[in-house]
């Protein structure tokens, strides 16, 4: 199954074409890359990609369904349970403990406060964290932080799971035992992983990689 199918998407800040013309499709349970130098559009495509923002031209289906047809409101309902995110930095909030942060996106869907949170204990628990899930983030490790972030990516069971960057804060072993997560996560629940990454030991073991240069796909 075709989780993701973007045409022509082009995208320019001021006169600054980010970029030019991107098609790409992606499968069900598929692993992509992204590579590319600093200023290729990595970044842009994923957040484009991700419906974190619109392409100045092109179309965007994700799960079966054209973006454009949603207007804010349906779409970020849409991003709430369809899609999971994955940055360098986190980005949980310091005053929620983990098991907080992961049931933030959770409450935002129509499932039970109870359903959330046991939801969210499962997997701080496959992820080896069940011990600390009363821990604020200033307490965990930076691995500890990133797990838990990827248990947030995962609490509403999305379809797909947008990564940016997910290993560049993190040191060599800690990032390869992420790296690992990701493949484990796919085979255990069958998740597509589209990850843009300076890591050339994560995206050689991608399904596929995907060059990003100057603002277009060059394989």
């Amino acid at each position: 199954m075709q989780m993701l199918k973007g045409i022509g998407l082009a995208k320019k800040y001021g006169d600054l074409h980010v970029l030019k013309g991107v098609d790409v499709s992606i499968e069900e349970s598929e692993i992509v890359a992204v590579v590319g130098a600093s200023g290729a559009g990595k970044s842009t495509l994923l957040h484009i990609l991700g419906t974190l923002d619109q392409p100045d031209v092109g179309t965007l289906q994700l799960v079966g369904q054209e973006m454009s047809n949603l207007s804010v409101a349906p779409l970020a309902r849409f991003r709430n349970s369809h899609l999971g995110f994955i940055f360098q930095f986190h980005n949980l909030l310091p005053e929620f403990t983990a098991l907080e942060n992961v049931c933030l996106p959770g409450f935002l869907s129509n499932a039970s406060d109870k359903e959330v949170k046991s939801r969210a204990v499962e997997l701080l628990e496959r992820l080896g964290l069940v011990d600390r899930m009363n821990h604020k983030p200033a307490e965990l490790s930076g691995g500890e932080q990133q797990r838990t972030s990827v248990a947030r990516a995962l609490i509403n069971n999305p379809e797909i799971v947008f990564a940016d960057e997910p290993s560049g804060n993190l040191d060599s072993k800690t990032a390869h035992e992420l790296h690992q997560l990701f493949f484990d996560l796919r085979d255990e629940f069958k998740k597509t992983f589209v990850i843009v990454t300076h890591n050339e030991a994560l995206a050689d073991l991608a399904d596929r990689k995907l060059v990003m240069a100057d603002g277009v796909l060059i394989n």
